[in-house]
């Protein structure tokens, strides 16, 4: 397990970088002297790359050992980190961080694979937990740490910290990591090709719609917290939605095992996540509850992908990986849809403090098409 070991270093590094951005763009606002919509956009680009790098590049590196994959996407992604640092202006730490995505999208599913081929198959599925959890646990500890650096040693600095950790997984890879065979990320033209059969169409539908209010929500919750309250400190709120995330990825398996009926199981995590979003402004002005929303909005976020990846799995038996990579690709493009289309709205007009109502409309319309497909499926 030392080697899955090595692939969760790399994954809590990912996450890490992908949710610890929300919580520094208000300072990268005020270095650039720009608003809260185009500060948004570095989120945008990062998750768009990540979104499409392994379909893309999974075609240019077919049949290139494990290992120098590996280390390539490591590589890449530490350039994109060290690049966003030093960034003397705001399109270079667009074109930064988009490379930084690209590195974290080619990492990741592959890192997945190599996992559950480096061990038995009774160990399985806790290298695959161990590997997956690595980037639930980048937000937990990660995104405070990396709070508790910038406010030390500014945005930059938090963005020095994830490249240094992603040249010492990277490095750990090129020493200890065995050159294993193991299944390259699954091509455009494979993912697309899913999309041939309606239910998984809309499947990934819901996917993407959910990805784009929660994900994109997060993108804001510096600004929002600011118009909601004058509140400046997120680290704590933060803290909430990365433990719930925990919480959520850790027993959603377990209740889906026991009542089965996955596409029920959406259904009912739609609906709460709905319910978290609206209470979110209420919230915090009961003190007792001010976290509270925050807990279930990180758990159903992150518990919404495996029910759909149950039911995409059912639908797609023989093209397993390449129907659940869809949908991890399909969650990413509604996150960076979700950051774009918050800053649009914000330009239009939107305050902060209205983006939570928003993203609970678009829940309500996921949960909507939700119901469409269970009902279309009874009658069938």
């Amino acid at each position: 397990m030392r080697r899955v070991f090595l692939l969760t270093i790399g994954m809590f590094t990912l996450g890490f970088d992908a949710y610890v951005m929300a919580g520094l763009l208000p300072d990268i606002g005020a270095t650039f002297k720009i608003i809260d919509s185009q500060t948004g956009q570095a989120v945008t680009i990062f998750t768009l790359c990540f979104a499409l790098a392994a379909p893309i590049f999974a075609t240019l590196l077919a049949g290139k050992p494990t290992r120098s994959i590996l280390v390539l996407a490591l590589a890449v992604f530490s350039l994109g980190n060290a690049g966003s640092a030093l960034a003397p202006n705001f399109l270079f730490l667009l074109i930064a961080r988009a490379i930084a995505g690209i590195g974290a999208g080619l990492y990741s599913p592959l890192a997945t694979a190599a996992a559950s081929s480096l061990v038995s198959d009774k160990k399985r599925g806790r290298a695959l937990g161990m590997t997956l959890g690595g980037m639930s646990m980048g937000t937990v500890v990660g995104v405070p740490l990396g709070l508790i650096v910038a406010a030390h040693a500014g945005w930059d600095g938090t963005l020095w910290l994830i490249t240094i950790l992603g040249l010492i997984a990277m490095i750990g890879i090129v020493i200890w990591f065995p050159n294993i065979p193991a299944s390259p990320p699954p091509s455009l033209r494979q993912r697309l090709a899913m999309l041939a059969n309606g239910r998984v169409t809309a499947t990934v539908g819901i996917t993407f719609v959910t990805g784009i209010a929660s994900l994109g929500l997060y993108t804001y919750i510096a600004p929002i917290l600011q118009n909601l309250d004058g509140i400046h400190s997120v680290t704590p709120y933060l803290w909430a939605w990365g433990i719930g995330g925990v919480v959520g990825s850790l027993f959603i398996g377990t209740l889906i095992d026991r009542i089965g009926r996955p596409g029920w199981i959406t259904g009912g995590i739609l609906i709460l996540l709905a319910l978290a979003m609206f209470s979110l402004p209420l919230g915090l002005r009961v003190p007792i509850l001010m976290f509270l929303p925050f807990f279930i909005w990180g758990a159903m976020g992150w518990a919404s992908l495996a029910p759909q990846q149950h039911v995409l799995l059912e639908l797609q038996p023989k093209h397993g990986p390449a129907v659940v990579a869809l949908n991890s690709s399909a969650n990413y493009l509604g996150s960076s849809v979700g950051s774009a289309l918050g800053g649009v709205v914000m330009v239009a007009g939107l305050t902060p403090s209205q983006l939570p109502f928003a993203a609970g409309c678009l829940v309500l319309v996921a949960l909507l098409g939700q119901l469409v497909i269970l009902s279309t499926k009874r009658k069938g």
